[in-house]
């Protein structure tokens, strides 16, 4: 890769419940170069896991995407986000509760808040879900990669109980609406 190509890239950051589950499903779509689950959006400098899930420092659980503009756009990546998880309940995804695990977007530019900001009106406007939707939009802060044993943790886990009967099949569901954006299995491997 060059110089040239790696500078096209760009960030977008998601928050869609737990991370590892935000993480698999963005890291199979092509033209995501990477998909890392840290903590973003607390006051905390360098915050752990555990700190994290007592829900008192205020970061979320969520995903640092970059992502090549030129093979998918902020706009499909906020569709997978809206698509991948229930944004109307605040501060909780299914079993997990707590503000680590809100339903948020931390904007990279202005033109990210405006998209994001425009896509929950729509949808709002829309009916799309039965509750309003309750997504934060935030400017994006500093991102803290969280340890080592999280990252690509399906991919290493996969006969771990919460892989096997919470987010594979919630990837698989993922996969049949986003098909025509996955990676072939030659992107996924290198």
């Amino acid at each position: 890769m060059t110089t040239e190509q790696s500078t096209n890239f760009q960030k977008a950051t998601f928050g869609t419940g737990c991370f590892w589950c935000t993480e698999a499903m963005y890291n199979s779509l092509d033209g995501v170069i990477s998909a890392i689950s840290g903590y973003e959006g607390g006051q905390n400098p360098n915050p752990t896991y555990k700190e994290v899930c007592t829900g008192t420092t205020g970061h979320a659980e969520c995903v640092e995407v970059t992502f090549d503009p030129s093979k998918i756009t902020y706009q499909e990546l906020l569709e997978a986000f809206f698509r991948s998880h229930d944004p109307t309940t605040l501060n909780r995804q299914g079993a997990d509760v707590g503000t680590q695990y809100r339903s948020v977007i931390f904007y990279h530019n202005d033109e990210q808040k405006r998209l994001a900001e425009t896509a929950k009106e729509e949808l709002n406007k829309a009916g799309a879900y039965n509750n309003p939707i309750v997504t934060e939009i935030s400017p994006a802060s500093t991102f803290y990669e969280a340890e080592a044993y999280h990252q690509n943790y399906f991919v290493n886990n996969p006969g771990q109980g919460y892989c096997a009967f919470v987010i594979a099949p919630k990837l698989d569901k993922f996969k049949k609406v986003f098909k025509e954006k996955l990676k072939t299995a030659e992107q996924a491997i290198g």
